[in-house]
């Protein structure tokens, strides 16, 4: 394994410590426990956002705090759920007294922890609604899930539900938002070769030289099935079949179309992976009205991609073009 670390076990703090100091305009790290908030305090009550996991996908989440996306963020170990006892002052944190919204990706840790963090946060009289997202079509259920998992459809629920709380919306209203979002986005991914989780040493599965997976989940584990590598616009057709099968696109649509890296491929291949899937998707008779391309939500080193469709509405266009501020995404400011 050669990754740039000191002590495997020391990597999400050190990393966070790294972060803080890299973006300290814009947001604060608090240590023990260890959560990442806002720098600026909104200037009247607004809705506030709190998202967290395992790290190891970064930039998600804490790449994603700031104006117009999330309040607060909670790394956990590297593939690991924090727990309550750094979600619950994270929550508070994110708290100006008009509610909180939990952006929770479907794993059975990170569900079970948001929720008792949520119970207790309530019992302090802290309003609490949670979005779970689960746009994964590869597989109902996992390893770690009951049901799909959450994975990159998470960025695109973060923007437009973090824009509608910073325009005003009530606690109700950006919870549904966020839902809209989540219900109307599929994803699917694909794995060139392993990562390595850093306490582990070792990757995390196998695939021969000549093999890829199709259907992976962000942390490793299985998909639809195994596959020998093939061209770029073969791979990418692949993905988009049961994203489309599911959306049912038709003439007149609008959609976002989001190429997200897996943190070891290179942007000139998302990009390629890119030009195939606006065709493809545009053969539908729909429009994609917006994009995303880049390593926004990874998993360590793994090679690979994911591609998300969502398809939009007016209201979701508006949302997204609003300003954001925050280290990972940043425009109209």
């Amino acid at each position: 394994m050669k990754k740039l670390i000191n002590d495997p076990q020391e990597v999400v703090d050190e990393s966070v410590a790294g972060f803080g100091l890299a973006h300290a305009d814009l947001v604060s790290i608090n240590s023990d426990p260890l959560f990442v908030t806002r720098k600026e305090r909104p200037a009247k009550p607004k809705v506030g956002l709190v998202s967290g996991g395992g790290s190891g996908h970064e930039p998600l989440h804490a790449g994603f705090v700031g104006l117009g996306m999330l309040d607060a963020a909670v790394p956990g170990p590297v593939f690991t759920s924090p727990t309550p006892d750094a979600i619950i002052p994270a929550t508070q944190a994110a708290d100006s007294g008009a509610g909180v919204v939990h952006i929770v990706k479907n794993y059975t840790g990170d569900v079970l922890n948001f929720e008792t963090a949520a119970e207790m946060a309530a019992a302090e009289g802290i309003e609490i609604r949670t979005v779970l997202v689960n746009d994964d079509v590869a597989v109902e259920d996992s390893l770690y899930t009951a049901g799909r998992r959450g994975v990159a459809g998470t960025v695109l629920v973060e923007k437009i539900a973090g824009a509608a709380a910073e325009r005003g919306d009530d606690l109700d209203a950006v919870a549904a938002v966020g839902q809209r979002v989540n219900d109307n986005v599929r994803t699917m991914g694909v794995a060139l070769s392993a990562c390595t989780v850093p306490h582990a040493g070792v990757p995390s599965f196998e695939l021969a030289d000549d093999e890829i997976e199709i259907g992976i989940g962000i942390h490793g584990e299985p998909g639809r099935h195994k596959i020998a590598m093939e061209p770029a616009d073969g791979i990418t057709d692949r993905l988009l079949e049961p994203i489309l099968a599911e959306l049912k696109l038709a003439a007149g649509d609008k959609v976002l179309l989001f190429v997200n890296g897996m943190g070891g491929t290179p942007l000139s291949e998302l990009y390629i992976v890119y030009r195939h899937a606006v065709q493809v998707v545009e053969a539908t008779g729909a429009t994609v009205e917006r994009n995303l391309v880049g390593n926004y939500i990874t998993a360590l080193e793994m090679q690979g991609c994911s591609i998300s469709v969502l398809k939009l509405d007016a209201e979701m266009i508006e949302l997204w073009d609003a300003p954001v501020n925050t280290p990972a995404l940043r425009w109209g400011v």
